[in-house]
């Protein structure tokens, strides 16, 4: 099958080859031709004429064997017409067999249209030398008439050599599309034939790759574990023992204390030690799903979500008296419910415990809309805002501007629960003014 593909496309390549070897000699006989016809217009000697009709042979030839091919099909005819074209004997047989076989394949019936209009013009150049020479026998040609043939012959030659240029650019394009058509169909058949004798050897490969990838993902999540392991081991030595240490002192010096006002001090203390400790251990569960946890696109209503994290952070101190506005212009979205609840959870919190109490008024402005093509979500508030060389850090794992009220964990976890959904984050702050979060999402049949 290959070997067949092979020889009637190398065929067809040296057929079109010779198909553009034989349009050199049409346009040189058709330009000699020219030449010599102005010359004889001129100058009215009798060897110029002469060599006019001979060079005119040429193209007159080509047009012979193109219209015998198109009502009689190969024959004699227009093999001597090829000839006369001044084509090699030895290209004749790929001349007529392209034609005759491919006439109707796009490039080459369009090459054909270009030779057909070509021939045209040479006739034209035919019945104009005949004038030509009509006049000058006759003793009758004027320098106006010379003057009119030259503009002729010059208009009939400019158009042939764009023929003539079209002509060979649909062949080149042809042969090019062949030899384009040649190599897939060779790559496909090597391929095959590659994979027909590698079958049995592509088979063990393919298990021992298998096999490789198994131990570089069992690798690669033991190194992660590992990581995970150093990470939480220094959480435990600092921020989980902390809280311990402080409430082990707080219950020491309250057994000494009789006070019991003191006590009550030492009692609100012990319940932010064990507040501060919550938020971590819940912190560190949320860091934790985060990255285990597979990303489930299904519908997620916001407005849900901002209430359940609402009722589950009213016990904040200042929490009662903060005023909340929520304006839900989008409800349910496609994305990962997981993520967005440790999203909003997390601003939320933060907006909260980082309110500005000394402010008569403290609000907390929230907002989902559609803008840009994303789903958005606006979290906004009053409170004592960021420094401005504290922005860029905030999103840093363990850095927090209050280590009394956060982990220093929460917007490390939002920001890669929100790359975790393919969204992004922005945030805009100014220092005892307030802050805005806005997270984007992709969109995905938003409701």
């Amino acid at each position: 099958m290959l070997i067949c593909i092979n020889f009637f496309t190398i065929k067809i390549l040296s057929a079109n080859r010779a198909y553009v070897n034989g349009e050199s000699h049409y346009s040189k006989g058709q330009k000699d031709a020219s030449r010599h016809l102005i010359t004889y217009l001129y100058t009215q000697e009798p060897e110029q004429w002469k060599l006019y009709n001979e060079e005119l042979k040429v193209p007159q030839g080509d047009g012979i064997a193109r219209q015998t091919l198109l009502k009689a099909g190969d024959n004699e005819v227009a093999r001597k017409g090829f000839l006369t074209g001044r084509n090699h004997k030895e290209d004749i047989n790929d001349l007529v067999w392209l034609f005759v076989n491919f006439k109707e394949i796009p490039f080459l019936a369009k090459a054909i249209h270009e030779w057909e209009q070509g021939d045209k013009l040479i006739n034209e150049l035919f019945i104009t030398g005949a004038h030509i020479n009509a006049k000058i026998k006759r003793n009758i040609l004027t320098t106006s008439d010379q003057q009119n043939y030259l503009r002729k012959i010059s208009d009939i030659s400019d158009k042939l050599t764009i023929n003539e240029r079209n002509f060979s650019n649909t062949l080149g394009e042809g042969t090019r599309k062949i030899k384009t058509l040649l190599t897939i169909t060779n790559i496909f058949f090597i391929l095959i034939i590659i994979c027909s004798v590698s079958w049995y050897y592509s088979i063990m490969v393919r298990r021992l790759l298998i096999s490789k990838k198994e131990i570089e993902m069992k690798n690669e999540n033991l190194l992660l574990a590992n990581h995970e392991l150093d990470r939480f081991v220094y959480s435990a030595s600092h921020d989980l023992r902390s809280p311990i240490t402080s409430l082990q002192g707080l219950i020491e010096i309250t057994q000494l204390e009789d006070n019991v006002e003191q006590i009550r001090n030492y009692l609100t203390l012990m319940h932010q030690s064990l507040v501060r400790q919550d938020q971590f251990i819940s912190d560190i569960i949320d860091y934790s799903k985060n990255k285990r946890k597979e990303i489930i696109i299904e519908p997620v209503s916001l407005r849900e979500l901002f209430d359940e994290a609402i009722s589950q952070l009213i016990h904040i101190e200042n929490a009662s008296r903060i005023e909340i506005k929520k304006e839900i212009l989008i409800d349910y979205i496609q994305s990962d419910n997981l993520r967005l609840k440790i999203i909003i959870s997390n601003l939320l919190s933060n907006a909260i415990k980082y309110a500005d109490s000394s402010k008569k008024v403290m609000f907390i402005s929230i907002k989902t809309y559609f803008s840009d093509g994303f789903n958005k979500i606006e979290i906004a508030d009053n409170g004592i805002g960021i420094k401005e060389e504290f922005k860029e850090h905030i999103f840093e794992m363990y850095f927090g501007t209050n280590k009394n009220k956060g982990s220093g964990l929460g917007l490390y976890i939002v920001k890669e629960a929100v790359e975790n959904i393919k969204g992004n984050i922005y945030v805009s702050s100014e220092n005892s003014v307030g802050s805005k979060f806005i997270v984007t999402i992709p969109n995905s049949n938003a409701t």
